[in-house]
């Protein structure tokens, strides 16, 4: 299948915490120079967007603004259009974002990863707001992510036990949603099955990509564990790293020897 533009997930592809993952500048370099358009798609959601950029920029990694999809921007969209008041149960590194959206009473809750913030208070008054008819909005539904000294809790877990226990269901504007997808082709203007997504997680990145459509490929770097390409199903591609990665996109676009 003819391949028009590549999604790219971040942590756990061209980083690692505040380190680089090996090669992953050249590879980046290497994705540049085959002239398809990228777009970096990201769950990450205790940092900012401009933390982001920031933490790309110091790291090296060439990242316009506008290339940059992050899933607390879906959802501040998505709170928008509905002239919704989030109750927040987040990361503080993400309330200035959605700033404009307090000065009233809750009436739907956002929820993203809060780390310590997930406490019984927090989550027993997100829980009373959804009981109520509230609708619950998620940035992301990711399971656990990596850092340097391991796998971590994410968000994931505490959105089901809300789902659980207000008899609900929530709203992912993050991956693995179609909709968080089809904004990133839309904003491309390709087709899915001419789009790459690429990323270390087997259910948020390439499940969610081959539910839409997209093409897939996991990495073996970041949150990658031993099996877990087999805890899908349907045909995607397995790279050790965004470096090998970089190198089959090349042999594919480069014309075959006479």
């Amino acid at each position: 299948m003819p391949l028009h533009a590549i999604c790219l997930d971040l942590a756990g592809v061209f980083y690692q915490g505040p380190r680089l993952l090996p090669g992953a500048q050249y590879a980046l370099q290497r994705l540049r120079a085959t002239g398809l358009p990228l777009r970096f798609v990201t769950n990450t959601s205790q940092r900012n967007r401009n933390q982001i950029l920031n933490d790309l920029a110091s790291l090296n990694l060439a990242v316009d603004e506008s290339e940059l999809f992050t899933a607390p921007q879906a959802a501040h969209d998505y709170l928008t259009r509905r002239g919704l008041t989030p109750f927040c149960l987040f990361h503080p590194n993400l309330k200035e974002e959605f700033s404009d959206l307090e000065g009233k009473q809750p009436d739907a809750v956002l929820i993203g990863d809060a780390g310590r913030k997930f406490s019984y208070e927090h989550l027993d008054q997100a829980f009373r707001l959804l009981h109520d008819g509230a609708p619950l909005i998620a940035i992301g539904e990711n399971r656990y992510y990596q850092l340097d000294d391991g796998l971590h809790l994410d968000a994931g877990p505490f959105v089901r036990a809300l789902e659980y226990a207000a008899d609900c269901q929530a709203i992912i504007t993050g991956k693995p949603s179609t909709a968080f997808f089809e904004q990133v082709l839309a904003d491309l203007g390709t087709s899915p099955e001419h789009t790459l997504m690429v990323g270390d997680d087997i259910h948020g990145d390439v499940e969610g990509a081959l539910n839409s459509g997209m093409q897939a490929c996991l990495v073996q770097t970041g949150k990658y564990r031993t099996g877990d390409e087999q805890a899908i199903s349907g045909k995607f591609q397995l790279e050790s790293d965004i470096g090998t990665v970089a190198e089959r996109v090349v042999s594919l676009l480069e014309p075959p020897t006479p």
